[in-house]
């Protein structure tokens, strides 16, 4: 009999949970709002675990989440929208639920969901790249995960290409994430429109006025539609995609980049351009093999599938 496993999505703003077959299927979800305190956030979670270990004979437990997760997996040191702080989180929800428990940075749940169920399966030395609000990364060798000496790396996001330039809630200036992700593509729209009103009639109508109202998604649609502003707008989401990877690829040489959140669902509107950015880019142009770039294949449901992987080896273990 297949092992269910829960994965757990902890976001910022919303818990996502789902129960994970040895195949990658996800069976049945739940969801609930993220709360604000230590103790309510481990009372919803354990609320969703429970609600679905009624429904089903379930293994073990995987929690994912952007954040420093301590290299044993059981802790988490710091995670900027979450309440935990060097909390012992896997022993604290594995009481509270009597299931064994596993924790994970989201963007590492989501490479290895990849790895074992999507656009990654079978290849060996991957970088994961999700492009939402900021940039989550993680790095497979030899197909496994590589967590660095203190389980942080790979903080792609914040490798800085642009000195003295947009300012980041990092602390530092110029930052990968602040020209190549969903926020940073509202920036971009919102700085291009300033310089040009009258290049971009369907983002105008959208702003109406306040650029509060442009977001990563608006401006795909409106690129989409043909605005020549969004359009811009994309072109340098495009470059800044090919520069950092030229970069990642300089240091880690992969032989697939797998692109994944929010943002990849738009693709088609700037992959082919990063590309070309990458390969003119990269150190040694023309004279070496070029990592492939594909697209994740496995959407939102790519960290809930991962931390439940994780959380099937650990029922195996137990």
């Amino acid at each position: 009999m297949t092992v269910l496993t829960i994965g757990v999505d902890v976001g910022g703003t919303s818990v996502r949970a789902g129960v994970v077959d040895a195949e990658g299927n996800v069976h049945d979800t739940a969801r609930t709002p993220t709360p604000r305190s230590e103790t309510a956030l481990e009372a919803a979670l354990a609320g969703v675990i429970g609600e679905l270990a009624q429904r089903h004979r379930i293994g073990a437990v995987g929690l994912a989440l952007a954040g420093f997760v301590t290299p044993d997996r059981r802790g988490v040191r710091f995670a900027p929208h979450l309440s935990w702080r060097d909390a012992p989180v896997a022993d604290r929800i594995a009481e509270r639920i009597g299931l064994p428990v596993v924790v994970e940075h989201d963007a590492n749940a989501a490479a290895l969901a990849e790895r074992h169920f999507g656009a990654a399966s079978g290849a060996g030395t991957v970088v994961f790249i999700a492009l939402g609000t900021g940039i989550g990364s993680a790095l497979l060798i030899d197909g496994e995960l590589y967590r660095g000496a203190f389980g942080v790396a790979p903080e792609l996001g914040h490798l800085r290409v642009v000195p003295d330039g947009r300012p980041c809630p990092c602390g530092k200036n110029g930052c990968w994430e602040r020209y190549c992700s969903g926020t940073a593509l509202a920036t971009t729209a919102v700085e291009l429109l300033a310089r040009d009103p009258g290049g971009s009639p369907l983002l105008r109508r959208l702003v109406a006025g306040d650029p509060g109202r442009v977001t990563g998604q608006r401006v795909a649609a409106a690129a989409r539609d043909g605005d020549q502003v969004a359009i811009a707008a994309m072109d340098e989401l495009a470059r800044w995609l090919g520069e950092g990877l030229a970069l990642v690829a300089d240091v880690f040489d992969p032989e697939l980049v797998v692109i994944g959140g929010g943002v990849s669902v738009s693709a088609p509107l700037f992959l082919d351009e990063a590309r070309e950015h990458y390969a003119a880019t990269v150190t040694g142009a023309g004279r070496r093999p070029l990592a492939r770039i594909r697209t994740a294949q496995l959407g939102e449901a790519a960290a809930v599938v991962g931390a439940a992987q994780l959380a099937r080896e650990l029922a195996h273990r137990h």
